[in-house]
Parts: C-alpha cells; structure tokens; sequence
C-alpha cells in the first residue's frame, strides 16, 4: 500500500456575484437599472427601446437589455426593488380627493382603473415583467430616497449635503439630508401639494406647454421675458420662508382636485386663461416664464443655504426633476456656500431606478462605498452599444453609400472638416446615454461659429419652436477661455448654465435698433452665435477623454483646424421622438431630415450620394412622434 502523503487540492468558491435591479415605471420616463457588486452595470429608459416618448409602462425592454449586458437572466438577480411606496402613494391620492370631494371626482374615477389594475398590483406585475423567474421578495425605497440615493452614491464625495427637488413622490416634494460613506439620512421635507416642481409645471401648463415634458422649453423661453411677476407670485401664491421652504395658496392650483394645473383665479392674476398649446407666443409667456424661473432660483438659493448651515458640507448633491433646471444649478454653484456640486445626469423618475438600486446595495446591505474619481456614473453612458457588423449589415440592406475609417483619427479629421464646412452631423458612437441629455454619443453636431446654424437646426432638423437654444460642447480645458468658469471647472452633463466670456460677446454696431422679446432670437450674440442664449448664457457640457475619448478626439480635431473648441451638440431625433438607440433609427432619422452626415462608429455617410428615392417621406416621419 502506498502510504506517501499526496497534495492536498483545495477548491475555493468563487463567490457569486450580487446583482440587484431597480425599476421605475407607471407614472413617466420608466426605466430599469442593473447594479452588480456596487458597480452600474446599465441603465436605461424604455422610451429608448419602445419609441413612445417619456413611456410610463413597465420597462420590459430596458430590464432585458440590462440584464442581457450583465449576462444574467431575472433568476440570477438577488433584489429587485421599485423606486417608490405604492401604497403610500396611493394613500396620499385618497387622503386628497376626500379633502376635496366632490370636487375632484372625475380626476379620482379617471385614476382608478391605473391604480386597481396595475400600480396596487405591483408585485404581480413586476413578476410577469420578469416572466415569473425571480424567485425572491421585492423591495419597495420611498421616492425621495431613490432620488436621494441616485445624486449621492454615485457623486465623488465621502460626504456631502444632498437636496432632493421634484413634483412629488408619495407625500414629499422636497428632502434635505446628508450622505456619509455608504449612508444618507434625508432629515427635513416638504410635503404635497406645496411643491416647487408642481409650482414650476403650473406655470408650464399656463404658458400652454405639456406638463413633464415642457419645463425646459419654459426655462429656454425665460430669457426673453422680463420677471415682472416675480413679486406677484412670491406674495399672493406662495408664502416662502427664509430657509427655502414655502406653502402654496391653493385657491390658485387646480391640480389636488381637477385636471388642469391651474384655476380660473389664476387665470385672473395673470391676464387670462391659458395659452392654447401650438398657439403664437405672446410678451405675457416670455414674462411668465421669466418670472418662475426668478422664483425657482430663489427657493434653490434658499434651500442650498440652509443646506450648508445644517450639514456644514462644502459638497451639495443634487437630484429629482427641479435638478435639470441648469440655469438654477449654475446659480447654486456660483452663489451658494457649497465649493463643489454634483447632480445626477439622470434627475428625474428615470434615475429613480439606479438610485433605489444603490440604495439597497449600500444602505440596506450595509455594503462599503469607495468614492470614484470623477465619478461612478461612467460618463452616464450605460446604455447599449452595436457593434461594427450590425451597422455595416444594416448599411447594406439599404443600399446605403459609406465610407469606412480604419480608425478614430482618420474619422475625426474628416468629420471635422465637414462640420467646419457648415454641414450638420448625426453622431453616433458607443453606448447609449441615461438620462434626457445626448452627451455626445447620440447627438446632432454643428459648427457652433455660424450664425444660421440655430435656427437651421430647430426648423429644418429638430422641427422644433425657434427660440429654443441649442447647447455647446467644449473641451473641459479650454472651457475657461469661452465660458465664465474656473479654470479646470467642469460641467459633464450638460446640467449647468454659465455666461459666455464678455471678450468673446459680440457688441451692437448701433446700425439697428435693439431688438425685444421673441424678436431677438436672431441677434448676433457672440463669436459662437448657434450656442448662445438671448441672454448671453450657454447650457454647457464639458468634454474630457477621460468620460468621452472619441467626442474629445472629434473637438480636438475641429479646433486644430479652427482655432474653436467649441460644437452644437443637440440629442439625435425630431420633436417628439425619443433619442435614437440603434443604428437603425439614426439611419432613418438621417434620411429623413436635412441632416447633412452620418456617422455610426467607423462609418460616414454622405447625404448627397445616397441612392435615389432612398429619401423617407418627412410628413410620414414626422407622423410617428406627437408634438412633445
């Protein structure tokens, strides 16, 4: 017998990784989430996928490409957790409709049938979404924590202050808190119907523009006004105290018991009833506009103060709705106490799913968080990416004419040369943005020197109102020069407003006289005319190799053969349709709008050689989309 010791062979596991996925879903803007292990594996919108404009239903296809890119399938998930308390929710709802009644009886029986069949049924329906394989409990974050959770978890703090501003969650419209390592305690709140984001949505309705979907196009229209109102609305509609918090008089709003957001003594105030959507804008819009906003930037000037006195942070993150609002984050940034901002890219409910994702895997597993630098958002490019033979599949199934680069230098000299000459480029490139801004891997490019440029882009491209501006992209260490910012200042997700520099504005000839209201859209304002505002402001993205290396190859290319660092960057679709994912829609997309050049990965795409007949119908396109 052979009595020799033998090696021993030890077998280790391999520790499964823990993936949880989060979901929003039934009010707007749905979407899923994947985190594996603490990192954002994905996320995306279901608007992306189903082509439905801000698609409230369950995010089936945003769930199965997460899930799809991590390799997993729902029965490998370890949570689920949805964004918000349903039933608190739905409490609040009834708590407010018997308040009113029987006022608000039509607004409570259209209600209904959403709530009993879908949204108390939660559970069932998130278990058919995932076709009855996830074998576990779901998890169910309040509102505010999930925003709370998206702006902080993700931020390179180790602490900071965190305000969260929205219309309303399940009772809170508003939380104040503070984040530590891998905790955040949400410590104050303001509670519906006073709301900032439901004050700030009145007034889009008023001024005739869709509610959750037409607050920017009120804070683009905002310059052209006058605050005349300011006053107004601070004495009779609200009564704001100093640390930011307001009540709302009610007797104004309509939006507890009715459904429309005002009520006729609103209409009084402001000189008539609301402005019929599609209708001509009128000074009244513009002052409106102007006046709200004046109010917003007031309360989050307010809010981010007290803020900083109660947490004694140099840091404020920030998130829900009211944070896309750029031109009031650019202001907290130069005006309050806080050194250092940082905002999720995705503010509103969409971003509700990665943050209750986060917030299970660092507040309720008690896992360790280790800030990232610049951040852990990935550029919020964490949607999905096509690769080279998909495109050139699809290129020859129609007949298309392209050109093919061997690599990133030879396709960013030439499309900067293109731009340089005036043309307008869709741009297509790696994965897919989360949140509501092309950051520059789905956008529409131009040569933000050329004064025709921003209305060329919104009539004949975006099919958009005229006084809509468009954004700049600038190389982050050149920003300085063009934009009132630090040196080495950034602003990554296009969710700040700056000045353009005074030495890079334009100065009236005295040949005309100064234009007013709507009529100065057309004034030339700067030496980057297509990307500045009437009022001299630009919602600026940064761009650094480090978050976007192909962006930042095109920029240096154009500006090594302009001498200017800055592009147009605009999200890749027409009015009313959702960005585009695939290279499909941006095919189409191209075709059947004037949009000069396409570009998808390696591949560019000339108008003009495209065969003939090749050319959608525009009024059949445009058809799909409503007027969002």
């Amino acid at each position: 017998m052979d009595t020799r010791p033998r090696p021993v062979r030890l077998a280790f596991a391999v520790p499964k990784p823990k993936a949880i996925l989060g979901l929003s879903a039934y009010y707007h803007d749905s979407a899923a989430a994947l985190v594996v292990d603490g990192r954002i594996v994905a996320a995306a919108q279901e608007e992306r996928f189903s082509r439905m404009k801000h698609d409230h239903r369950f995010p089936r296809r945003a769930v199965d490409y997460c899930l799809g890119e991590a390799g997993m399938g729902p029965g490998d998930l370890d949570h689920v957790v949805f964004y918000e308390k349903p039933f608190l929710k739905f409490e609040r709802i009834l708590e407010t409709h018997l308040a009113v009644a029987p006022a608000g009886y039509r607004s409570f029986r259209m209600a209904m049938p959403l709530w009993i069949h879908e949204k108390l049924q939660l559970s069932a329906q998130i278990g058919r979404g995932l076709d009855e394989k996830y074998p576990g409990r779901y998890v169910f974050t309040e509102h505010h924590e999930s925003h709370a959770a998206s702006a902080f978890f993700p931020s390179p703090f180790e602490e900071a202050a965190i305000l969260t501003l929205d219309g309303v969650g399940e009772w809170a419209t508003s939380c104040l808190g503070h984040g530590r390592g891998n905790t955040i305690a949400l410590s104050h709140e303001m509670t519906f119907p006073h709301s900032l984001g439901l004050l700030y949505s009145a007034f889009t309705y008023f001024c005739g523009f869709r509610v959750n979907s037409g607050e920017y196009k009120l804070m683009g229209l905002a310059p052209f006004g006058e605050p005349r109102h300011a006053d107004v609305i601070m004495e009779r509609l609200m009564d704001m105290r100093p640390d930011g918090s307001f009540r709302l008089d009610m007797s104004y709003f309509n939006y507890c018991a009715g459904l429309t957001m005002t009520s006729r003594k609103f209409d009084a105030l402001f000189g008539g009833p609301p402005r019929s959507p599609e209708s001509p804008l009128t000074q009244r819009e513009s002052d409106l506009a102007a006046s709200i906003q004046r109010v917003t930037e007031t309360v989050m000037l307010r809010m981010a103060a007290h803020a900083h006195g109660l947490t004694g942070s140099k840091n404020l993150c920030l998130a829900g709705g009211v944070a896309l609002n750029c031109v009031g984050n650019g202001r907290v940034l130069r005006e309050s106490p806080f050194e250092r901002i940082w905002i999720q890219p995705a503010s509103g409910d969409a971003g509700g799913a990665l943050g209750a994702a986060l917030f299970v895997w660092h507040q309720l597993l008690g896992n360790e968080r280790v800030p990232e630098a610049p951040d852990a958002q990935s550029g919020s490019l964490l949607g999905p990416a096509f690769g080279e033979q998909e495109t050139r599949t699809l290129l020859a199934a129609q007949n298309a004419v392209y050109r093919h680069f061997a690599d990133g230098e030879g396709l960013c000299d030439a499309t900067a040369r293109l731009i340089a000459e005036g043309k307008v480029v869709g741009w297509m490139q790696g994965r897919m943005e989360f949140g509501p801004r092309a950051l520059g891997n789905r956008s529409i490019l131009g040569d933000a020197r050329n004064a025709k440029m921003q209305s060329q882009m919104n009539l004949k491209i975006k099919f958009r109102e005229s006084f809509r501006p468009f954004a700049p992209i600038v190389l982050r260490d050149r920003a300085s020069e063009y934009f009132e910012l630090k040196p080495g200042e950034e602003s990554p997700y296009m969710l700040i407003v700056a000045q353009v520099r005074a030495d890079k504005r334009s100065t009236s000839d005295g040949a005309a006289a100064p234009s007013s209201g709507l009529g100065r859209i057309n004034d030339a304002r700067s030496v980057v005319p297509a990307i500045t505002h009437v009022d001299g402001s630009a919602r600026i993205q940064t761009v650094d190799r480090g978050r976007n290396p192909r962006l930042s190859e095109l920029l240096e290319a154009f500006a090594g053969r302009t001498g200017c660092p800055v592009m147009i960057n605009t999200s890749f679709n027409v009015r009313g349709e959702p960005v585009v994912c695939t290279p499909g829609e941006a095919y189409h997309c191209f075709m059947a709008t004037d949009i000069d050049v396409l570009v998808i990965g390696n591949f560019l795409l000339l108008k003009e050689e495209q065969p003939e007949g090749a050319r959608p119908s525009l009024e059949a396109y445009l058809g799909r989309y409503g007027n969002d």
